[in-house]
């Protein structure tokens, strides 16, 4: 009967490697995330543990049913060359796509050890890091369109290139934000806990996060003030680090 229908052969092929490709990839999630926790444990590697939280293994385990198709296509009887490259291209792209959410996922469990350091406390890399996973996503998604329609990813940046000036357009305020993180931090203009003084938003407290694209403030009354990071460098500020005097109710 299946001599006499191919297409159901392949059809049940077809099956068969995606139920194995999914059964593959939660006995690798298993065996990976098992031995990250047992490796947690010890003392020495506790730095394991905030790739584990970040779910750093989690998404390199979700890249193993596609990996499982992509090379299991060929093992597949009577696929046709256009089928093995449709599907080859949407699992590449699955792949892609994890790859992608790992590194960012990587890139967030490296800033939470940076984080725990002296280090942090004059010079906060949050902006750099959020930048980088930017470009990496932008990247990312210009490889994963080419790669599902078939084509190279060098031409879909060609005609970002003529989009040039709307690209600008649309990221001015991250640009913008990205040049004043860069100039606040390596002048050692702000650092998180200072007390700063700006008027003009209403922001007269400390210092609790600085991102890529605000500033956080806590007033002494408690309330919350986020700054617009480029505001700092194109407006005035009054930075209080150095004073040992604050307003009475910050107790």
């Amino acid at each position: 009967m299946l001599d006499q229908h191919p297409w159901v052969r392949t059809g049940l092929a077809l099956i068969l490697l995606l139920t194995a490709a999914l059964v593959l990839g939660r006995v690798a999630r298993f065996v990976l995330l098992y031995t990250v926790r047992m490796l947690g444990r010890q003392p020495s590697l506790h730095w394991i543990n905030d790739f584990r939280h970040n779910k750093v293994f989690h998404r390199l385990a979700q890249m193993v049913p596609s990996l499982v198709v992509q090379f299991g296509l060929n093992l597949v009887p009577g696929l046709t060359a256009t089928g093995k490259n449709v599907i080859g291209n949407l699992a590449m792209a699955f792949t892609i796509l994890f790859m992608t959410l790992a590194i960012g996922a990587l890139l967030n469990a490296l800033l939470d050890i940076y984080a725990r350091t002296e280090h942090a406390r004059t010079r906060s890399i949050k902006g750099y890091v959020q930048l980088s996973k930017m470009i990496l996503y932008v990247f990312a998604a210009i490889i994963i369109v080419a790669t599902l329609i078939d084509r190279s990813p060098l031409l879909l940046l060609s005609g970002l290139g003529a989009m040039s000036a709307v690209i600008l357009l649309v990221y001015k305020d991250t640009l913008l934000s990205f040049v004043a993180s860069v100039q606040l931090t390596s002048n050692d203009m702000l650092r998180v806990g200072d007390w700063i003084e700006m008027p003009q938003v209403g922001a007269d407290g400390d210092v609790v996060d600085i991102t890529l694209h605000t500033v956080k403030v806590q007033n002494f009354d408690k309330t919350i003030v986020s700054i617009p990071t480029w505001r700092l460098m194109s407006e005035s500020f009054r930075n209080n680090r150095q004073s040992k005097w604050k307003p009475y109710y910050q107790i």
